[in-house]
């Protein structure tokens, strides 16, 4: 059995219950007041935290992209002007850290690049992840190695060899390893979720899902296959604008993801066999013949 990682105030790993984090990311469309809306369907579905992203425009926008004209709900600008409204500076996490404490809610962000782990170190968070488009870069791994708390890393679009030496660099001790297909909305048969078991049997840490398939059941799915903790987008309503939209759960579809997560959570057990109390009556009635020799 793999070891626990204490996040905040809970653990995460087998035997516990499954952690379930509302991704907000950029669905709040540089919005504070969509970001505290969508917390609050967070807080109300019961999900255990709130993530969003962190990115530098100007280190993660590749210069071919930043000339890029696109439609968005500011005109029509570059790819980096639309960056740069998209992202939230120090002001809005202040406002986002206060009303999360408010809330009791736990919240973290994936970093994207150096400049954003060491923004993101400002902030009291109980996790920090490495996004899977950042899970070779070497030098932001190091960077995140340097905060004292739980490492999320996901893995979309990399190797099994790839993944193998971003654990090396990172080890286990903090690091929760998420299985994920980095594809928006992903096809379902390009889910597979039986990585989640082969994570599990290979690495000495919690592992999860993040996933991006449009419905619920995948999700809950990866639960009964092993996944200690699980990430979905989350939005208000899937036709708003945004890159990330289409791929993530409206608040009806969360409250029901959260109470599937739950059943399972409650039906998984512990895996050693017994006989229950409720089945005494029966046993008692239908066992006529019990003569088998006990090992």
């Amino acid at each position: 059995m793999s070891r626990t990682i204490k996040f905040a105030d809970k653990q995460i790993g087998n035997g516990q219950p499954t952690f379930i984090i509302a991704e907000i990311g950029i669905n709040h469309n540089g919005s504070v007041d969509l970001a505290r809306q969508l917390i609050d369907v967070a807080v109300e579905t019961g999900c255990d935290a709130v993530k969003f992203q962190k990115r530098d425009p100007e280190s993660c926008v590749p210069p071919e992209m930043r000339d890029k004209m696109r439609e968005t709900p500011w005109g029509y600008i570059t790819y980096l002007e639309y960056r740069r409204h998209i992202e939230f500076g120090l002001e809005d996490f202040q406002a986002i850290d206060k009303y999360c404490r408010e809330k009791g809610m736990l919240w973290f962000a994936s970093c994207w690049d150096e400049f954003s782990v060491d923004f993101m170190a400002q902030f009291d968070t109980p996790c920090v992840k490495v996004p899977s488009a950042a899970l070779t870069h070497r030098s932001l791994l190091e960077k995140t190695l340097l905060l004292d708390c739980p490492i999320m890393l996901s893995t979309g679009m990399s190797t099994i060899q790839e993944i193998r030496s971003a654990v090396k660099l990172l080890g286990s001790d903090r690091l929760l390893l998420a299985h994920a297909t980095s594809t928006y909305p992903c096809p379902v048969e390009e889910l597979n979720l039986r990585m989640v078991q082969t994570l599990a049997q290979e690495f000495d840490c919690p592992i999860g899902y993040s996933g991006h398939e449009t419905g619920l059941m995948p999700t809950v799915a990866s639960v009964a296959l092993g996944a200690t903790f699980v990430e979905r987008h989350i939005t208000l309503d899937r036709a708003m604008w945004g890159s990330d939209q289409s791929a993530s759960v409206e608040p009806v579809g969360l409250r029901r993801l959260v109470k599937d997560i739950r059943v399972i959570d409650r039906g998984l057990g512990d895996g050693v066999k017994k006989v229950y109390d409720s089945e005494s009556v029966s046993r008692s009635r239908l066992r006529r013949v019990n003569d088998l020799p006990l090992d």
